[in-house]
């Protein structure tokens, strides 16, 4: 069945490059001499280790755990013993080492145990999680975490499930590959994600310039019994991008603001469709993946390769030519010459291209622009190439921005056509870089900021609080010292318990209450004399005469001597006064 294909703005025809590396069936490449394993290989967060040096691992053994929804596990390729977990050079542009796990293989490649599981009999939940613990993520260079992407709009039906087999850079051949020789497979992993995202239809973008891929995919989807629709569209770069092909295939645009699954449609590439069908119904993991090795060497091929493999040891399969000065992973327009060639294979290497002068001649020097319009009218996403360039040479971040400059995929179309040799790229490079940076710095000032003024008002709620219950036991204190004193007052001012209780009718003397002191010591006193006098002395039977007499003579000394004080003691009646 015919179908109505649209077109996107812009786009160029670079020479294509990939009869070199077709003529040969995929190989299987052999155990390298040592696997480095970056844990970040996917967009999102970077999987916690989880395995230390000296552990025995099996192939497919998890060593990265996923780090949170949006990433991805990371297993072990091989089998073998693990030397190190420490920084190791990654292929990045940048030439910064990230977290690896080194694997020294055994040789023996022994399998974990692989548990197969019939999807169709689990919920859409675990399918999702199945895939995130296998490590699937976008394998046609973003490699964004599958299962992210398996989760339809809640408020737009999925109209469009697109397969991405496009494949539109130079050089590039294992998508081709895969689908002339394990397509059947390709269109079970589809199958996975149509079942999940239960789209209206399903349609397999392919170039025109790959007819046999086609009608491998077109016999499968028939032996299969699905009903997918395999569409073959132009031939042009960068028609393998995801939002070109969904342009080309279902007419829609998809903005910068939003996301694809916004406007009914998602994308996914064919070799990610083949990795999830791997990771369900056979248990496998993401340990390795298709690698074309072409460029500057004798012998281009398709090689299936263990992730971690270092390139350098790698590119020696397909006998690269002495005067090969580097590599480049990916293609011409979007890849990027590693730093090391010590640098691993990881999910996102699709292609290593042995690069050398003769076959990239070195750029003539860069002139001024003369804002001639071809990066515009090339910009497959209708942007303004020379404006972006004005604005990042200047360092006008800010009017870069307002030129949608996160808006650019950095195809290079801008740069293949610029007539003044200006890397143009590099330059969006940069731009986006700086405001990344500038972002993180700010957002780190920020939070430093929350943090402080939060530890302000914390000390400060301390204070109070210290303050208040400061103040509340001082008022406390104040109130026992208050209840003390009344009490002491009080406890001076009361009548003696034996004195009449006052009435209205009768008012006491001051002078009252001493003189019933007076009286009661008076009267104790008298007692004391009393008892004093009754007192019989004991033991004077035995005392003979003289002791009686002297006795008696002491008691009628004493008896004079109190007769004495008491004359002294009582004042003499007055005299009649006499006039």
């Amino acid at each position: 069945m015919l179908m109505n294909l649209f077109k996107f703005k812009g786009g160029v025809k670079p020479p294509t490059n990939k009869t070199q590396s077709v003529g040969l069936p995929i190989a299987q490449a052999p155990l390298p001499s040592s696997l480095i394993v970056p844990l970040h290989q996917s967009i999102g967060g970077t999987p916690r280790p989880v395995v230390q040096a000296g552990d025995k691992v099996l192939k497919g053994q998890l060593i990265g755990e996923a780090d949170g929804w949006i990433s991805a596990a990371v297993h072990a390729p091989t089998s073998g013993t693990v030397r190190a977990v420490a920084m190791h050079v990654q292929p990045h542009p940048s030439g910064l080492d990230a977290l690896c796990v080194v694997i020294e293989p055994d040789g023996r490649d022994e399998w974990i145990d692989r548990q197969p599981l019939d999807y169709s009999a689990l919920s859409p939940e675990e399918v999702r999680e199945r895939l995130q613990q296998a490590g699937v993520v976008g394998l046609g260079g973003a490699v964004f975490p599958t299962h992210g992407k398996l989760t339809a709009s809640k408020t737009v039906p999925m109209d469009e499930l697109v397969i991405n087999g496009a494949e539109c850079e130079p050089f590039i051949t294992c998508d081709d590959l895969l689908m002339r020789e394990r397509a059947e497979e390709v269109v079970r992993g589809v199958g996975i994600f149509r079942d999940l995202l239960q789209p209206k239809k399903v349609l397999i973008g392919i170039e025109d310039n790959k007819p046999e891929a086609a009608a491998a995919m077109r016999a499968a989807v028939q032996a299969v019994g699905e009903t997918f629709e395999v569409i073959q569209v132009p031939t042009l770069y960068p028609a393998g991008g995801a939002k070109q092909l969904i342009r080309v295939l279902t007419g829609k645009e998809v903005p910068a603001s939003k996301r694809s699954t916004d406007l009914g449609v998602q994308c996914f590439n064919v070799a990610t469709a083949y990795t999830a069908w791997r990771a369900v119904a056979h248990g496998e993991p993401v340990v390795s993946r298709l690698v074309t090795l072409s460029g500057n060497v004798q012998a281009p091929r398709n090689y299936e390769v263990l992730i971690g493999t270092p390139m350098g040891e790698l590119l020696q399969l397909a006998q690269p030519q002495p005067d090969t000065d580097g590599i480049i992973m990916g293609g011409p327009m979007m890849g990027f010459l590693v730093p090391d060639a010590n640098a691993p294979v990881v999910k996102a290497t699709n292609c290593l291209i042995a690069h050398s002068a003769q076959l990239f001649p070195p750029k003539a020097p860069e002139m001024p622009c003369i804002r001639c319009g071809s990066c515009a009218q090339a910009c497959p996403h209708e942007l303004q190439p020379f404006e972006m360039y004005w604005f990042s040479r200047a360092k006008n971040f800010g009017k870069t921005q307002e030129y949608h400059i996160f808006d650019c995929i950095e195809c290079g179309c801008c740069s293949f056509v610029c007539p003044s040799r200006i890397p143009l790229v590099s330059y969006f490079r940069f731009a986006k870089s700086e405001i990344w940076a500038r972002e993180r710095e700010k957002k780190a000032a920020d939070t430093a900021k929350e943090r402080f003024e939060f530890k302000q008002l914390r000390e400060e709620r301390e204070k109070a609080e210290k303050a208040e219950k400061l103040a509340k036991a001082a008022a406390a204190q104040a109130a026992k010292k208050a209840a003390e004193a009344a009490a002491a007052a009080a406890a001076e001012n009361a009548p003696p318990a034996d004195a009449p209780a006052p009435t209205t009718e009768q008012t006491v003397p001051v002078d009252a209450g001493m003189d019933a002191k007076k009286a009661a010591i008076e009267a104790a006193m008298a007692r004391a004399k009393a008892q004093r006098a009754a007192a019989q002395p004991r033991n004077t039977e035995l005392q003979d005469a003289a002791m009686q007499q002297e006795v008696a003579e002491i008691e009628a000394r004493r008896a004079a001597a109190h007769l004495t004080d008491t004359e002294a003691t009582t004042p003499a009646p007055a005299k009649e006064k006499t006039e």
